[in-house]
């Protein structure tokens, strides 16, 4: 019987087999990477049919749908032309282009209160001192959890009672830049956590204390890489801004409310804020998507530095 040494002398003089390309499944998840490969389950022919059953099922039941809405409308009466003329006159135009505006404006000023805040919190999160990480953690964790609305009401209600007085612009905006702050934060922090280590250890072996490596080496880089996903939290801000009505603010969906109501053209006022929050909120998703892909071929194609 050989011994073990013997196998591994006669396995190491065998020559080499040739390694085959990897084709298929196989070679999709060699490009997903060794880290996500075992997270994708790539389905079989079975599975690719009983998929595109369901799309098709899902779509026709849809087109169904959608049908019998508009044949409800036309019965109605809700598509007869006399209700929808007025949306080509130019002051009702104005009108919503106020509201849109108003829109516009909440989401500006509740991002650029938030965005700064939400990255404070995250170097407050990652700090090394418990006097700024364990109160950064309460209030990310608490406002995460408390929804957005009953913080409105809180505003709307409880404010007053003692003293403090606030337009109805403030009033909306505040409890938007309280709640997304918290979601911010969690943004730049699940940044931070993807760099590699060695930014850090980078910026501390140049002399950097530990802020001025969070702030001039770690921070921008978790900025970029989050992009998206900011854009993304912030098309949410966008449709946060439609809780206008709680404190009677004339924000789009609003406005679309005060118009139908008075016009008795609520079902035509709200379709058509509706195809305008589309248009709005496809442009920024389209825009994050843009990110994305500059950004990751712009890791697929770096090369490393000689």
């Amino acid at each position: 019987m050989s011994t073990l040494a013997e196998y591994d002398e006669k396995q190491s003089a065998a020559p080499e087999r040739p390694v085959r390309p990897v084709r298929g499944i196989a070679t999709l998840m060699a490009r997903l990477g060794e880290d996500e490969a075992p997270l994708f389950d790539a389905p079989g022919p079975r599975g690719r049919r009983r998929i595109a059953v369901a799309t098709a099922v899902s779509v026709l039941v849809m087109a169904v749908l959608l049908a019998v809405a508009v044949r409800q409308f036309a019965v109605k009466g809700q598509l007869d032309a006399d209700k929808w003329q007025l949306f080509a006159e130019w002051p009702i135009i104005r009108y919503l282009l106020t509201g849109l505006w108003a829109t516009v404006k909440i989401t500006l000023v509740s991002g650029a209160i938030a965005l700064p805040l939400g990255a404070l919190l995250a170097l407050a999160r990652l700090s090394r001192t418990r006097l700024l990480r364990w109160p950064a953690t309460v209030y990310v964790e608490l406002m995460r959890a408390v929804p957005l609305l009953l913080l409105i009401y809180a505003f709307l209600l409880g404010l007053p009672s003692t003293g403090i007085r606030m337009s109805l612009f403030w009033q909306l905006v505040w409890p938007i830049v309280i709640t997304n702050a918290a979601v911010f934060a969690e943004i730049f922090r699940a940044g931070v956590r993807a760099l590699p280590a060695g930014q850090t250890e980078a910026g501390h072996a140049l002399g950097l204390s530990h802020w001025s490596t969070m702030r001039f080496v770690v921070l921008p880089q978790a900025v970029k890489q989050t992009s998206p996903a900011l854009v993304s939290q912030l098309i949410r801000l966008l449709k946060d801004s439609t809780l206008g009505y709680v404190v009677s603010f004339l924000e789009l969906l609003n406005s679309a409310k005060v118009l139908g109501e008075f016009n008795h053209t609520i079902v035509q006022s709200y379709l058509v804020v509706a195809l305008v929050f589309v248009i709005v909120n496809v442009a920024l998703a389209s825009v994050a998507g843009r990110m994305e892909r500059r950004i990751g071929s712009g890791a697929g194609t770096r090369k490393p530095r000689a």
